[in-house]
């Protein structure tokens, strides 16, 4: 059984993805609504969050 790896975004990657500003972004990765890693000074969001965050959003407004 293989697995991909999981495909790391930065913030910059993500407030294009979402069309949110960067203060938004850090809000919800200090709010845990979006999961984060951080290694020395990079932060990096994993697509699995991203995805997750998104279909939260879409169960949310239903």
């Amino acid at each position: 059984m293989t697995t991909t790896p999981a495909q790391l975004l930065t913030v910059p990657e993500v407030m294009v993805r979402l069309k949110f500003g960067h203060s938004k972004v850090y809000d919800l990765i200090r709010s845990k609504r979006l999961v984060s890693i951080t290694e020395g000074r990079a932060r990096r969001i994993p697509e699995s969050s991203l995805q997750d965050y998104i279909r939260e959003r879409l169960v949310e407004a239903a």
